[in-house]
């Protein structure tokens, strides 16, 4: 499987949505794109069906973590949508994951890959066990996540690059990591904790990057995600 780019696509609406990915529309290479909590919930499942008519792969990231009968419903209602990738909270632990992929699984058509988020790129150290009551190493606790989603028959894990290669060490080269908290060398961190470059994040064996601001608050996004691509997949 190639690395690729992934879009995050944080808008407050379809409309500047769609007027994002008019950008995109004579290039070869359309992105492949992430629809999150906040573009799903103002406009609703139809922005699946709008976004796979213009051509684009879609990780639809809404992280769901509840009990496993829940989340294994929800999973059946999802796979429904035709996406090509989705998530769930590792923290929900072995059962809840085992769920979603049986309800992921049901619907008749190729399985999306599934994913499961360790830690979030804005958690450090200090905030995990000030917060959290984790007092592991941060690294030890993503491994162990990314372990158990091994376990339950995920197809890989959402982590910072920086966890990436240690990820791969644990659970071998085919488990997949999809690694947000990327941002350019000349770039801003934003309130993301745990960051590194698309260069650098393809060294360390990051399968898929998730980059947002960086390009769609761009000056030029289409120049901004050439140069990601270049950096990351070349």
């Amino acid at each position: 499987m190639g690395k690729d780019v992934i879009v995050a696509c944080d808008f407050a609406s379809a409309g500047a949505y769609t007027t994002f990915l008019d950008r995109f529309a004579g290039e070869t290479r359309r992105p492949f794109v992430k629809i999150g909590m906040e573009l799903f919930y103002a406009a609703g499942p139809d922005i699946i069906r709008i976004t796979k008519e213009r051509g684009h792969k879609i990780f639809l990231d809404l992280k769901l973590h509840d009990i496993p009968n829940t989340v294994e419903k929800s999973m059946a209602v999802l796979s429904r949508l035709g996406v090509d990738m989705c998530n769930l909270h590792a923290a929900g632990a072995i059962p809840m994951m085992e769920g979603a992929l049986r309800g992921l699984s049901s619907g008749g058509g190729p399985r999306p890959i599934l994913l499961a988020v360790t830690q979030l790129t804005s958690t450090s150290q200090e905030v995990m066990e000030r917060d959290l009551h984790i007092h592991e190493p941060i690294e030890e606790v993503v491994c162990s996540y990314a372990k158990n989603a091994q376990t339950a028959g995920l197809d890989g894990v959402v982590c910072s690059p920086l966890e990436a290669g240690m990820v791969k060490a644990r659970c071998g080269s085919g488990f997949l990591t999809v690694t947000p908290g990327v941002r350019f060398a000349d770039g801003d961190k934003g309130d993301q904790s745990r960051v590194t470059t698309p260069e650098r994040a393809k060294e360390i064996g990051s399968d898929y990057i998730v980059v947002g601001r960086p390009i769609t608050a761009a000056e030029d996004p289409v120049a901004a995600y050439k140069r990601c691509v270049a950096e990351f997949c070349d």
